[in-house]
């Protein structure tokens, strides 16, 4: 597994928009604000073309466009680490454009990004072995204050912090609107947890739980549409990696209870699910949803509870904020004690 060397200080940040841009509000003033954090701290920053851009569908621009943009900011030595601008739609139609052989033999660039971002994060870890980072995109820095998980970010990119615990509480209902672009995280629900073995629920107080494995996931609405394509190499990844074994982190976006419950039956079904550790799944952002009698819970453990594995739930993942960032292709040590979860990642 290749690993990029972290942001130094003073050095330059790149920012590319393989999705959505940051060209309506409130998106392109948490970006200009975020930049203007980033400035502060002393660094250079290098804005792609599309950043600004809406023409595209579902994307910032077109799909070749997009594509080139991601290639030439990531093997041009121009910037240190890239950020996404944001999340989006189509990213699964840049593909085609985005030369993963030049990247590949390309010094390793830290890449942070979530949601359709899982389409260059996932992909570049299976295809090119190189580790990128599940986490928040860049308006993200443009709130006031920085939660936590933002200052936690920062301090991973800057190689200050590879171990994160789970935040006390999370967000609900956003406060971020055209009017407020820069509001803060407004956490409301007090995290809890829920601990698996299999299908069956570890009470808090007797949870003490420690798995290791390589982390590889995503949100599931990309990886089904990966799934079956000829950038589906995840059987040549996990043979590469058995001896770690895998920590699959996943968290839903668009997907109701039974899309999830599908999405996890194709996963398993196409081999995806082998030489596991253990999952960590994130809050989905229909969470709480119940439909004939599948909730959440068991759209997810009806599929994996016989693998017998550990399973955190309703983890600091995904699109209801917080999120911790999180390395995909590091091995890492889950920890779970009582409804405390910690996640120690090493590069490995």
């Amino acid at each position: 597994m290749r690993y990029a060397e972290f942001l130094k200080k003073d050095g330059v940040i790149g920012f590319v928009a393989p999705s959505f841009g940051c060209a309506t509000e409130p998106y392109r003033s948490a970006f200009d604000s975020a930049k203007k954090e980033f400035a502060r701290r002393g660094y250079i920053l290098v804005t792609g073309p599309n950043c600004y851009e809406s023409s595209g569908i579902g994307i910032s621009s077109t799909p070749q466009k997009c594509g080139e943009e991601l290639t030439y900011m990531y093997i041009n030595s121009s910037s240190d680490i890239l950020i996404s601008c944001g999340g989006g739609e189509l990213m699964c139609e840049t593909l085609e454009y985005v030369d993963f052989d030049k990247i590949k033999n390309s010094p390793p660039k830290w890449y942070l990004g979530y949601s359709d971002n899982t389409n260059f994060t996932f992909l570049q870890t299976i295809l090119n072995d190189t580790a990128s980072i599940y986490g928040v995109c860049a308006g993200a820095f443009g709130m006031k204050p920085w939660h936590k998980a933002i200052d936690d970010t920062f301090r991973l990119i800057t190689g200050k912090k590879l171990r994160f615990t789970g935040y006390d509480k999370w967000e609900k209902e956003s406060l971020k609107s055209e009017e407020n672009p820069c509001a803060t995280m407004n956490v409301t629900e007090k995290r809890i947890t829920p601990a698996f073995i299999g299908s069956k629920r570890i009470a808090c107080e007797d949870t003490d739980i420690t798995f290791s494995g390589r982390l590889i996931g995503g949100c599931m609405d990309c990886l089904v549409n990966i799934l079956g394509t000829k950038y589906d190499k995840v059987a040549d990844f996990n043979e590469r990696y058995k001896e770690d074994g895998f920590i699959w982190f996943l968290e839903s976006c668009d997907l109701n209870v039974f899309a999830i419950r599908r999405a996890m039956w194709q996963m398993e079904n196409a081999g995806w699910f082998k030489y596991l550790k253990g999952f960590v799944i994130g809050r989905p952002l229909v969470f709480g949803q119940e439909m004939m009698g599948l909730d959440q819970y068991e759209a997810v453990l009806g599929i994996i509870g016989k693998y017998n594995v550990p399973v955190i739930m309703d983890a600091d993942l995904g699109h209801l904020s917080p999120t911790m960032p999180l390395i995909c292709g590091s091995v890492a040590t889950v920890s779970i004690k009582g409804n405390n979860y910690s996640i120690d990642m090493k590069l490995i």
